[in-house]
Protein backbone atom coordinates (compact mmCIF):
# COMPACT_ATOMS: atom_id res chain seq x y z
CA UNK A 1 0.00 0.00 0.00
CA UNK A 2 2.71 2.18 0.87
CA UNK A 3 4.74 1.67 -2.23
CA UNK A 4 1.82 2.28 -4.21
CA UNK A 5 1.09 5.58 -3.01
CA UNK A 6 4.68 6.67 -3.34
CA UNK A 7 4.46 5.27 -6.83
CA UNK A 8 1.78 7.69 -7.04
CA UNK A 9 3.36 10.60 -5.35
CA UNK A 10 6.63 10.04 -7.50
CA UNK A 11 6.84 13.01 -9.43
CA UNK A 12 6.28 15.31 -6.36
CA UNK A 13 8.48 13.32 -4.42
CA UNK A 14 11.41 13.76 -7.11
CA UNK A 15 10.22 17.60 -7.71
CA UNK A 16 10.38 17.67 -3.56
CA UNK A 17 13.58 16.32 -2.92
CA UNK A 18 15.55 17.31 -6.24
CA UNK A 19 14.07 21.00 -5.46
CA UNK A 20 15.40 20.97 -1.59
CA UNK A 21 18.34 19.94 -2.78
CA UNK A 22 18.77 22.44 -5.56
CA UNK A 23 17.26 24.65 -2.79
CA UNK A 24 20.01 24.32 0.17
CA UNK A 25 22.73 24.92 -1.92
CA UNK A 26 21.54 27.99 -3.21
CA UNK A 27 20.02 29.21 -0.09
CA UNK A 28 22.34 28.07 3.12
CA UNK A 29 24.90 30.67 3.81
CA UNK A 30 23.42 32.81 1.08
CA UNK A 31 24.37 36.34 2.94
CA UNK A 32 27.86 35.11 3.16
CA UNK A 33 30.20 37.40 2.25
CA UNK A 34 29.14 40.65 3.53
CA UNK A 35 30.59 42.41 0.41
CA UNK A 36 29.39 43.09 -3.11
CA UNK A 37 30.28 40.26 -5.07
CA UNK A 38 32.15 40.56 -8.29
CA UNK A 39 28.96 42.29 -10.90
CA UNK A 40 26.67 42.74 -7.63
CA UNK A 41 29.08 46.47 -7.27
CA UNK A 42 26.70 47.64 -10.29
CA UNK A 43 23.30 45.33 -10.24
CA UNK A 44 22.29 44.92 -6.43
CA UNK A 45 23.15 49.20 -6.54
CA UNK A 46 21.42 49.46 -9.62
CA UNK A 47 18.50 47.82 -8.40
CA UNK A 48 18.49 49.50 -5.36
CA UNK A 49 18.50 52.88 -7.22
CA UNK A 50 15.15 51.68 -8.93
CA UNK A 51 13.08 51.10 -5.73
CA UNK A 52 14.31 54.73 -4.57
CA UNK A 53 14.10 56.73 -7.82
CA UNK A 54 12.61 54.89 -10.58
CA UNK A 55 15.61 54.96 -12.49
CA UNK A 56 19.43 53.62 -12.28
CA UNK A 57 21.68 56.45 -10.56
CA UNK A 58 25.05 57.22 -10.42
CA UNK A 59 26.68 56.26 -6.97
CA UNK A 60 29.82 58.23 -5.48
CA UNK A 61 31.81 57.32 -2.80
CA UNK A 62 33.84 53.86 -1.30
CA UNK A 63 32.68 50.98 -3.89
CA UNK A 64 31.71 48.84 -0.70
CA UNK A 65 29.99 50.95 1.55
CA UNK A 66 26.35 49.91 0.32
CA UNK A 67 27.20 46.70 1.57
CA UNK A 68 28.32 48.01 4.88
CA UNK A 69 24.51 49.20 4.79
CA UNK A 70 25.70 53.02 3.73
CA UNK A 71 23.68 54.03 0.92
CA UNK A 72 24.55 57.62 0.73
CA UNK A 73 26.79 57.48 -2.16
CA UNK A 74 23.06 57.13 -4.35
CA UNK A 75 23.06 60.14 -6.54
CA UNK A 76 19.51 61.67 -8.38
CA UNK A 77 21.68 61.92 -11.50
CA UNK A 78 21.02 58.92 -13.82
CA UNK A 79 23.44 56.52 -14.61
CA UNK A 80 23.94 55.32 -18.22
CA UNK A 81 23.79 51.40 -17.20
CA UNK A 82 24.78 48.85 -20.35
CA UNK A 83 22.09 45.98 -19.62
CA UNK A 84 18.42 46.00 -19.92
CA UNK A 85 16.06 46.00 -17.16
CA UNK A 86 14.33 42.73 -16.43
CA UNK A 87 17.13 41.19 -14.04
CA UNK A 88 17.73 44.18 -11.88
CA UNK A 89 13.90 44.54 -11.60
CA UNK A 90 14.06 40.64 -10.43
CA UNK A 91 16.93 41.84 -7.84
CA UNK A 92 15.16 44.85 -7.07
CA UNK A 93 11.81 42.40 -6.00
CA UNK A 94 14.27 40.53 -3.29
CA UNK A 95 15.49 43.89 -1.81
CA UNK A 96 11.72 44.82 -1.40
CA UNK A 97 10.90 42.12 0.54
CA UNK A 98 14.21 41.66 2.60
CA UNK A 99 16.06 44.76 2.36
CA UNK A 100 19.36 45.90 0.45
CA UNK A 101 21.01 43.18 2.29
CA UNK A 102 23.25 40.45 1.04
CA UNK A 103 20.35 37.96 1.40
CA UNK A 104 17.81 40.42 0.09
CA UNK A 105 19.99 41.49 -3.15
CA UNK A 106 20.48 37.31 -3.51
CA UNK A 107 17.17 36.14 -2.94
CA UNK A 108 15.74 36.54 -6.66
CA UNK A 109 19.04 34.65 -8.19
CA UNK A 110 18.52 31.86 -5.66
CA UNK A 111 14.39 31.57 -6.03
CA UNK A 112 15.66 31.23 -10.25
CA UNK A 113 18.06 29.17 -9.63
CA UNK A 114 16.08 26.34 -7.63
CA UNK A 115 12.96 26.88 -9.97
CA UNK A 116 15.03 26.24 -13.20
CA UNK A 117 16.08 23.39 -11.57
CA UNK A 118 12.55 21.63 -11.38
CA UNK A 119 11.62 22.97 -14.82
CA UNK A 120 14.54 21.50 -15.94
CA UNK A 121 12.94 17.78 -14.37
CA UNK A 122 9.48 18.74 -16.25
CA UNK A 123 10.84 19.53 -19.45
CA UNK A 124 13.56 16.39 -19.46
CA UNK A 125 10.66 14.02 -18.38
CA UNK A 126 8.87 15.33 -21.35
CA UNK A 127 11.20 14.84 -24.01
CA UNK A 128 12.93 11.59 -22.40
CA UNK A 129 9.09 10.30 -21.60
CA UNK A 130 11.03 9.05 -18.38
CA UNK A 131 10.83 10.41 -14.87
CA UNK A 132 14.27 8.57 -14.02
CA UNK A 133 16.24 10.81 -16.83
CA UNK A 134 13.98 13.93 -15.72
CA UNK A 135 15.25 13.52 -12.28
CA UNK A 136 18.98 13.25 -13.36
CA UNK A 137 18.69 16.19 -15.53
CA UNK A 138 17.45 18.06 -12.76
CA UNK A 139 20.15 16.51 -10.33
CA UNK A 140 22.96 17.49 -12.69
CA UNK A 141 21.61 21.01 -12.76
CA UNK A 142 21.36 21.01 -9.13
CA UNK A 143 25.35 20.39 -8.86
CA UNK A 144 26.71 22.33 -11.34
CA UNK A 145 28.79 25.05 -10.29
CA UNK A 146 28.01 27.56 -12.69
CA UNK A 147 24.48 26.84 -11.74
CA UNK A 148 25.23 27.52 -8.09
CA UNK A 149 27.37 30.25 -8.08
CA UNK A 150 25.42 32.21 -10.42
CA UNK A 151 21.83 31.14 -8.43
CA UNK A 152 24.32 32.92 -5.28
CA UNK A 153 24.73 36.14 -6.69
CA UNK A 154 22.98 39.10 -8.14
CA UNK A 155 24.17 39.28 -11.45
CA UNK A 156 21.66 39.29 -14.38
CA UNK A 157 22.93 36.06 -15.85
CA UNK A 158 20.79 33.33 -14.11
CA UNK A 159 17.84 35.45 -14.64
CA UNK A 160 18.52 35.56 -18.77
CA UNK A 161 18.85 31.42 -18.09
CA UNK A 162 15.87 31.43 -16.95
CA UNK A 163 13.75 33.22 -18.93
CA UNK A 164 15.28 31.23 -22.24
CA UNK A 165 14.59 27.83 -20.09
CA UNK A 166 10.88 28.64 -19.98
CA UNK A 167 10.41 29.85 -23.60
CA UNK A 168 12.30 26.25 -24.76
CA UNK A 169 9.20 24.37 -22.00
CA UNK A 170 6.46 26.71 -23.98
CA UNK A 171 7.78 25.69 -26.93
CA UNK A 172 7.94 22.18 -26.06
CA UNK A 173 3.92 22.93 -24.94
CA UNK A 174 3.54 23.98 -28.36
CA UNK A 175 4.45 20.97 -29.76
CA UNK A 176 3.22 18.57 -28.20
CA UNK A 177 -0.73 20.60 -28.76
CA UNK A 178 0.40 21.08 -32.33
CA UNK A 179 1.28 17.42 -32.98
CA UNK A 180 -1.70 16.60 -31.28
CA UNK A 181 -4.07 18.56 -33.55
CA UNK A 182 -2.24 17.72 -36.32
CA UNK A 183 -2.50 13.66 -35.66
CA UNK A 184 -6.25 14.08 -35.13
CA UNK A 185 -7.10 16.43 -38.17
CA UNK A 186 -4.86 13.68 -40.33
CA UNK A 187 -7.06 11.01 -39.10
CA UNK A 188 -10.17 12.57 -40.07
CA UNK A 189 -9.18 13.31 -43.37
CA UNK A 190 -8.47 10.28 -43.90
CA UNK A 191 -11.63 9.07 -42.72
CA UNK A 192 -13.37 11.54 -44.67
CA UNK A 193 -11.37 10.64 -48.46
CA UNK A 194 -11.27 6.98 -47.62
CA UNK A 195 -7.40 6.74 -47.62
CA UNK A 196 -5.58 3.93 -45.87
CA UNK A 197 -3.56 4.23 -42.78
CA UNK A 198 -0.34 5.66 -43.79
CA UNK A 199 -1.42 6.65 -46.97
CA UNK A 200 0.00 10.33 -48.03
CA UNK A 201 -2.53 13.30 -47.56
CA UNK A 202 -3.17 15.79 -50.23
CA UNK A 203 -2.21 19.09 -49.60
CA UNK A 204 -0.50 21.23 -46.89
CA UNK A 205 -2.16 20.26 -43.81
CA UNK A 206 -4.75 22.69 -41.38
CA UNK A 207 -3.57 25.73 -39.88
CA UNK A 208 -3.81 25.80 -36.09
CA UNK A 209 -5.52 28.59 -34.80
CA UNK A 210 -4.08 30.65 -32.42
CA UNK A 211 -1.28 29.34 -30.83
CA UNK A 212 -1.27 30.35 -27.00
CA UNK A 213 2.14 28.27 -25.79
CA UNK A 214 3.82 29.59 -28.63
CA UNK A 215 2.77 33.25 -28.05
CA UNK A 216 3.82 32.94 -24.19
CA UNK A 217 7.05 31.39 -25.52
CA UNK A 218 7.82 34.77 -27.37
CA UNK A 219 6.74 36.98 -24.27
CA UNK A 220 9.67 34.93 -22.18
CA UNK A 221 12.05 35.33 -25.22
CA UNK A 222 10.88 39.08 -25.23
CA UNK A 223 11.90 38.86 -21.31
CA UNK A 224 15.31 36.79 -21.63
CA UNK A 225 16.38 39.74 -24.52
CA UNK A 226 15.74 42.08 -21.50
CA UNK A 227 17.95 40.60 -19.36
CA UNK A 228 20.90 40.45 -21.75
CA UNK A 229 20.66 41.15 -25.43
CA UNK A 230 22.07 37.88 -25.45
CA UNK A 231 18.58 36.39 -25.31
CA UNK A 232 18.01 36.80 -29.15
CA UNK A 233 20.10 34.15 -29.66
CA UNK A 234 17.90 31.70 -28.17
CA UNK A 235 15.00 33.11 -29.40
CA UNK A 236 16.30 32.45 -33.02
CA UNK A 237 17.36 29.52 -32.30
CA UNK A 238 15.00 27.93 -30.60
CA UNK A 239 11.85 29.76 -33.03
CA UNK A 240 14.04 27.98 -36.05
CA UNK A 241 13.73 24.80 -33.60
CA UNK A 242 9.79 25.11 -33.41
CA UNK A 243 9.75 25.80 -37.28
CA UNK A 244 11.30 22.17 -37.88
CA UNK A 245 9.28 20.63 -35.68
CA UNK A 246 6.12 21.58 -37.03
CA UNK A 247 8.01 20.40 -40.71
CA UNK A 248 8.68 16.68 -38.89
CA UNK A 249 5.09 16.47 -37.35
CA UNK A 250 3.37 17.60 -40.45
CA UNK A 251 5.48 14.94 -42.20
CA UNK A 252 4.88 12.28 -39.76
CA UNK A 253 1.37 12.80 -39.95
CA UNK A 254 1.26 12.38 -43.72
CA UNK A 255 1.12 15.26 -45.05
CA UNK A 256 2.12 15.26 -49.06
CA UNK A 257 3.35 19.02 -49.11
CA UNK A 258 4.16 18.92 -45.60
CA UNK A 259 7.54 21.66 -45.98
CA UNK A 260 5.13 24.51 -47.79
CA UNK A 261 2.39 23.33 -45.29
CA UNK A 262 4.85 24.24 -42.64
CA UNK A 263 6.40 27.10 -44.04
CA UNK A 264 3.11 28.96 -45.39
CA UNK A 265 0.60 27.81 -42.21
CA UNK A 266 2.95 28.03 -39.15
CA UNK A 267 6.70 29.23 -39.89
CA UNK A 268 5.69 32.71 -41.75
CA UNK A 269 2.85 33.42 -39.42
CA UNK A 270 5.21 32.52 -36.28
CA UNK A 271 7.59 35.15 -37.36
CA UNK A 272 5.06 37.64 -38.03
CA UNK A 273 3.64 37.10 -34.81
CA UNK A 274 7.98 37.10 -33.22
CA UNK A 275 8.28 40.76 -34.95
CA UNK A 276 5.18 41.84 -32.70
CA UNK A 277 5.45 40.20 -29.50
CA UNK A 278 9.20 39.73 -28.86
CA UNK A 279 10.02 43.74 -29.45
CA UNK A 280 6.61 44.88 -27.75
CA UNK A 281 7.55 42.46 -24.96
CA UNK A 282 11.04 44.14 -24.43
CA UNK A 283 9.65 47.60 -25.11
CA UNK A 284 7.99 46.90 -22.86
CA UNK A 285 9.93 46.06 -20.06
CA UNK A 286 10.96 49.57 -20.02
CA UNK A 287 8.63 51.07 -18.46
CA UNK A 288 9.86 52.23 -15.38
CA UNK A 289 12.79 54.25 -17.85
CA UNK A 290 9.24 55.82 -19.92
CA UNK A 291 7.90 56.42 -16.90
CA UNK A 292 10.75 58.71 -15.11
CA UNK A 293 12.04 62.21 -16.50
CA UNK A 294 15.20 61.77 -15.48
CA UNK A 295 16.30 58.36 -16.56
CA UNK A 296 19.38 58.03 -19.04
CA UNK A 297 19.04 59.93 -22.37
CA UNK A 298 15.21 60.37 -21.06
CA UNK A 299 14.85 63.56 -22.95
CA UNK A 300 17.92 63.14 -25.68
CA UNK A 301 15.43 63.37 -28.88
CA UNK A 302 13.92 66.67 -27.23
CA UNK A 303 17.96 68.44 -26.72
CA UNK A 304 18.96 67.18 -29.84
CA UNK A 305 16.16 68.12 -32.38
CA UNK A 306 16.16 66.83 -35.80
CA UNK A 307 19.12 63.79 -34.91
CA UNK A 308 18.63 60.15 -35.07
CA UNK A 309 15.23 58.26 -36.26
CA UNK A 310 13.41 61.44 -36.65
CA UNK A 311 10.22 60.05 -37.50
CA UNK A 312 9.41 58.01 -34.14
CA UNK A 313 7.97 59.71 -31.16
CA UNK A 314 10.61 61.34 -29.23
CA UNK A 315 10.81 59.40 -25.96
CA UNK A 316 11.41 56.16 -28.38
CA UNK A 317 13.85 58.13 -30.59
CA UNK A 318 15.07 58.97 -27.29
CA UNK A 319 15.67 55.07 -25.90
CA UNK A 320 16.55 54.11 -29.43
CA UNK A 321 19.69 56.34 -29.14
CA UNK A 322 20.25 55.28 -25.61
CA UNK A 323 20.34 51.46 -27.21
CA UNK A 324 22.80 52.50 -30.01
CA UNK A 325 25.24 54.12 -27.11
CA UNK A 326 24.92 50.58 -25.32
CA UNK A 327 25.57 49.03 -28.29
CA UNK A 328 28.90 50.74 -29.04
CA UNK A 329 30.10 50.09 -25.63
CA UNK A 330 29.56 46.47 -25.77
CA UNK A 331 31.54 45.75 -29.47
CA UNK A 332 34.34 48.20 -28.04
CA UNK A 333 35.24 45.96 -25.36
CA UNK A 334 38.41 44.56 -26.35
CA UNK A 335 41.66 44.78 -25.46
CA UNK A 336 42.66 46.91 -28.80
CA UNK A 337 40.45 49.74 -27.14
CA UNK A 338 42.55 49.23 -23.79
CA UNK A 339 40.19 46.63 -22.40
CA UNK A 340 41.57 44.12 -20.30
CA UNK A 341 40.36 41.65 -17.36
CA UNK A 342 42.22 38.92 -15.46
CA UNK A 343 39.72 36.34 -15.93
CA UNK A 344 38.57 37.36 -19.78
CA UNK A 345 38.28 33.85 -21.31
CA UNK A 346 37.75 32.57 -24.93
CA UNK A 347 34.77 31.49 -25.72
CA UNK A 348 36.35 28.20 -27.47
CA UNK A 349 37.27 26.65 -24.58
CA UNK A 350 34.08 27.37 -22.87
CA UNK A 351 32.63 23.91 -23.19
CA UNK A 352 35.93 23.04 -21.21
CA UNK A 353 35.40 25.26 -18.20
CA UNK A 354 38.98 26.09 -19.00
CA UNK A 355 39.08 29.92 -17.45
CA UNK A 356 36.14 30.24 -14.66
CA UNK A 357 35.90 33.57 -12.97
CA UNK A 358 36.88 34.03 -10.07
CA UNK A 359 34.19 36.48 -8.23
CA UNK A 360 35.56 36.30 -4.68
CA UNK A 361 38.41 35.22 -2.57
CA UNK A 362 40.10 36.40 0.52
CA UNK A 363 42.98 35.12 2.36
CA UNK A 364 43.80 35.10 6.31
CA UNK A 365 47.18 34.17 7.66
CA UNK A 366 46.58 35.62 10.84
CA UNK A 367 46.45 34.27 14.51
CA UNK A 368 42.49 33.88 13.70
CA UNK A 369 43.54 31.70 11.20
CA UNK A 370 42.85 28.62 13.17
CA UNK A 371 39.47 29.24 14.39
CA UNK A 372 38.33 29.99 10.55
CA UNK A 373 39.50 26.48 8.38
CA UNK A 374 41.93 24.60 10.93
CA UNK A 375 45.41 25.79 9.30
CA UNK A 376 47.37 28.50 9.41
CA UNK A 377 46.46 29.82 5.91
CA UNK A 378 43.37 29.77 5.09
CA UNK A 379 41.03 31.40 2.14
CA UNK A 380 37.40 31.71 0.97
CA UNK A 381 37.05 32.02 -2.74
CA UNK A 382 33.72 32.09 -4.98
CA UNK A 383 34.35 30.24 -8.05
CA UNK A 384 31.75 30.35 -10.83
CA UNK A 385 33.30 26.64 -12.74
CA UNK A 386 31.19 24.29 -14.12
CA UNK A 387 31.33 21.00 -12.36
CA UNK A 388 34.06 19.76 -14.69
CA UNK A 389 32.52 16.06 -14.98
CA UNK A 390 29.72 17.28 -16.07
CA UNK A 391 30.75 19.59 -18.29
CA UNK A 392 33.60 17.29 -19.92
CA UNK A 393 31.24 14.82 -20.13
CA UNK A 394 28.90 16.82 -22.14
CA UNK A 395 31.31 18.20 -24.33
CA UNK A 396 31.80 14.62 -25.89
CA UNK A 397 28.25 13.67 -26.20
CA UNK A 398 27.99 16.67 -28.03
CA UNK A 399 30.23 15.19 -30.61
CA UNK A 400 27.63 12.10 -30.61
CA UNK A 401 24.53 14.25 -30.99
CA UNK A 402 26.14 16.36 -33.64
CA UNK A 403 26.80 13.15 -35.54
CA UNK A 404 23.12 12.01 -34.86
CA UNK A 405 21.41 14.98 -36.55
CA UNK A 406 23.80 15.32 -39.55
CA UNK A 407 23.89 11.88 -39.92
CA UNK A 408 20.67 10.01 -39.18
CA UNK A 409 18.43 13.30 -38.43
CA UNK A 410 17.70 12.42 -34.99
CA UNK A 411 15.28 15.16 -33.99
CA UNK A 412 15.52 14.37 -30.31
CA UNK A 413 19.26 14.95 -30.63
CA UNK A 414 18.77 18.40 -32.48
CA UNK A 415 16.32 19.16 -29.36
CA UNK A 416 18.99 18.62 -26.60
CA UNK A 417 21.75 20.36 -28.05
CA UNK A 418 19.76 23.54 -30.10
CA UNK A 419 20.25 25.20 -26.83
CA UNK A 420 24.18 25.21 -26.22
CA UNK A 421 24.20 25.88 -29.86
CA UNK A 422 22.30 28.70 -29.24
CA UNK A 423 23.82 30.16 -26.31
CA UNK A 424 27.34 29.00 -27.04
CA UNK A 425 28.29 29.28 -30.95
CA UNK A 426 27.42 33.15 -31.47
CA UNK A 427 29.76 34.29 -28.93
CA UNK A 428 32.75 32.69 -31.05
CA UNK A 429 32.24 35.39 -33.12
CA UNK A 430 33.33 37.76 -30.56
CA UNK A 431 35.87 36.41 -29.38
CA UNK A 432 38.11 39.08 -28.91
CA UNK A 433 36.02 41.16 -26.67
CA UNK A 434 36.26 40.99 -22.77
CA UNK A 435 33.88 37.78 -22.12
CA UNK A 436 33.67 35.69 -19.26
CA UNK A 437 33.08 31.66 -18.71
CA UNK A 438 30.18 32.49 -16.70
CA UNK A 439 28.33 33.64 -19.72
CA UNK A 440 27.77 29.59 -19.85
CA UNK A 441 25.35 29.57 -16.95
CA UNK A 442 22.82 30.40 -20.01
CA UNK A 443 23.20 27.19 -21.67
CA UNK A 444 23.92 25.30 -18.78
CA UNK A 445 20.44 23.62 -18.91
CA UNK A 446 20.68 22.09 -22.18
CA UNK A 447 24.41 21.05 -21.58
CA UNK A 448 22.37 19.11 -18.99
CA UNK A 449 19.93 17.79 -21.51
CA UNK A 450 22.97 16.79 -23.83
CA UNK A 451 24.70 14.59 -21.38
CA UNK A 452 21.48 12.84 -19.96
CA UNK A 453 20.09 11.95 -23.61
CA UNK A 454 23.78 10.64 -23.68
CA UNK A 455 23.51 8.60 -21.18
CA UNK A 456 20.52 7.36 -21.94
CA UNK A 457 21.38 6.39 -25.52
CA UNK A 458 24.13 4.20 -23.95
CA UNK A 459 21.82 2.75 -21.02
CA UNK A 460 18.70 2.56 -22.81
CA UNK A 461 19.77 1.52 -26.03
CA UNK A 462 17.60 2.15 -29.37
CA UNK A 463 17.84 -1.82 -30.34
CA UNK A 464 16.72 -2.66 -26.87
CA UNK A 465 13.51 -0.76 -27.43
CA UNK A 466 13.44 0.65 -23.77
CA UNK A 467 15.27 -1.75 -22.01
CA UNK A 468 18.34 -1.49 -19.76
CA UNK A 469 21.86 -2.01 -20.77
CA UNK A 470 23.41 -3.80 -17.54
CA UNK A 471 26.82 -2.33 -18.74
CA UNK A 472 25.20 1.22 -19.69
CA UNK A 473 23.55 1.23 -16.56
CA UNK A 474 26.55 0.62 -14.45
CA UNK A 475 28.30 3.31 -16.90
CA UNK A 476 25.22 5.91 -16.07
CA UNK A 477 25.42 4.99 -12.27
CA UNK A 478 28.87 5.33 -11.53
CA UNK A 479 28.84 9.03 -13.97
CA UNK A 480 25.92 9.73 -11.60
CA UNK A 481 28.23 9.04 -8.38
CA UNK A 482 31.32 10.67 -9.52
CA UNK A 483 29.60 13.79 -10.64
CA UNK A 484 28.07 14.03 -6.89
CA UNK A 485 31.69 13.35 -5.44
CA UNK A 486 32.98 15.80 -7.37
CA UNK A 487 30.54 18.63 -6.66
CA UNK A 488 30.78 17.33 -2.74
CA UNK A 489 34.86 18.33 -3.72
CA UNK A 490 34.17 21.49 -5.52
CA UNK A 491 31.38 22.92 -3.18
CA UNK A 492 33.44 24.62 -0.83
CA UNK A 493 34.69 26.75 -3.53
CA UNK A 494 31.02 27.59 -5.36
CA UNK A 495 29.88 28.95 -1.60
CA UNK A 496 32.78 30.50 -0.28
CA UNK A 497 33.43 28.54 2.65
CA UNK A 498 36.97 28.81 4.50
CA UNK A 499 39.15 26.12 3.50
CA UNK A 500 42.89 25.91 4.16
CA UNK A 501 45.24 27.29 1.24
CA UNK A 502 46.31 23.87 0.04
CA UNK A 503 42.74 22.82 -0.24
CA UNK A 504 41.91 25.85 -2.11
CA UNK A 505 45.28 25.41 -4.19
CA UNK A 506 44.24 22.03 -5.43
CA UNK A 507 41.00 22.62 -7.19
CA UNK A 508 43.23 24.73 -9.72
CA UNK A 509 43.23 21.57 -11.78
CA UNK A 510 44.19 22.97 -14.96
CA UNK A 511 47.50 24.73 -12.69
CA UNK A 512 47.95 28.04 -14.64
CA UNK A 513 44.84 28.17 -16.64
CA UNK A 514 42.83 28.42 -13.33
CA UNK A 515 45.07 30.78 -11.70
Amino acid sequence: MLLERLYRWRLALTLTLIGGLAGALRFVGLSYPKALVFDELYYARESYSLLQLGYPGKWKGENQAFANGDFSGLTDRADGVVHPMVGKYMIAAGEWLFGPTPFGWRFAGAVTGTVSVILLILIARHLFHSLTWGALAGLFLAIDGQHIVLSRTSVLDIFLSFWALVAFGLLLLDRRRARATLDRKAADARARLGLAEGERIPGFGPGLGVRWWRLAALVAIGLATGVKWSGLYFGVGFLVLSALWDAADRRAAGYRRWLPGSAFRATVPAAITTLVVVPGTYLATYWSWFASSSSYDRHWAELNPGEGVTWLPPALRSLLHYHEWMYHFHVNVTPANGYSHGYASNPFWWLLQQRPTAFYYESDKTDGALDLCGAKNCATAITALGNPVIWWGAAIVLLYALYRVIARGDMLALTVIAGTLAGWVPWLFYSERIIFTFYTVAFVPYVVLTLVWGLRHWAQPPDLDGRWSRVGGFVAGGFTATALIVAGYFLPIWTGQWIPYYFWHAHMWLGKFWI
